[in-house]
């Protein structure tokens, strides 16, 4: 079995197993994941100047149903540039659905199907801990550099620590995320509460919760920003 055919089945197996509002809005302890990783996300927007997204084409790597897409339409970004691809054709229909006014196209990431130098900013939001084959890693990663415009940023979200209970992902830890971009500037910050620990405490403390996340070796996420290296930043 190849790495996208895997890929596939883990995704097939978790529609069954998933309980239905494990990632649903009206979740509480999902509720707070999004809305502090909003804040963090638009914290980090503001760092690097990224606020005026209305002439900014942005591509989204693994889009799964759109949801992050959307979420850049609300902090300005226009539909007509945005740009998603997933490998799971029934999220990309999902998509579709939703917003139809976005390119959304069924593909596999490693071959993106963009010209170089095309975007000005390409997102992942939890893509790289769900491929086990560092080969198709690499690829996937030296795509999105390859579709992003020199003064281009790319925007990581995802998990550093492995998962005990779910052989299926692996966490990317700080170095392999250098290895995987090469010759870039990246900045990283810990975020996003450790799940399980949320997830007992949320019902008694949001207030806890929102503490504790200050603490950064209790979360399990890395939010950060990749540029390409350039003269100017090498000097800066």
């Amino acid at each position: 079995m190849n790495e996208l055919e895997r890929i596939r089945r883990v995704y097939e197996r978790r529609k069954i197993n998933q309980k239905e509002d494990r990632y649903s809005y009206f979740n509480k302890a999902n509720l707070f994941i999004i809305q502090q990783r909003e804040k963090a996300l638009i914290d980090l927007l503001k760092q690097f100047k990224l606020v005026d997204l209305s002439d900014k084409k942005i591509l989204d790597v693994g889009c799964g149903s759109g949801g992050f897409l959307r979420e850049f339409i609300k902090y300005g970004a226009k539909p007509k540039n945005l740009f998603g691809t997933d490998l799971l054709e029934d999220r990309i229909e999902m998509a579709k659905n939703l917003t139809p006014n976005i390119d959304l196209r069924c593909g596999d990431a490693s071959n993106l199907p963009y010209d170089d130098h095309d975007f000005d900013i390409v997102m992942q939001f939890t893509v790289f801990t769900s491929i086990l084959d560092p080969d198709m890693k690499g690829e996937i990663a030296s795509e999105m550099l390859r579709v992003l415009k020199t003064d281009g940023s790319i925007i990581w979200y995802d998990y550093y620590l492995d998962n005990p209970k779910n052989p299926d992902v692996k966490g990317v830890k700080k170095k392999e995320i250098f290895e995987l971009f090469p010759d870039c500037v990246i900045r990283l910050k810990r975020v996003t509460l450790a799940p399980p620990l949320m997830r007992s405490l949320i019902p008694f403390s949001i207030i806890l919760c929102e503490l504790l996340e200050k603490i950064p070796f209790l979360c399990t996420h890395y939010l950060g920003v990749i540029k390409k290296e350039t003269k100017s930043l090498r000097v800066g």
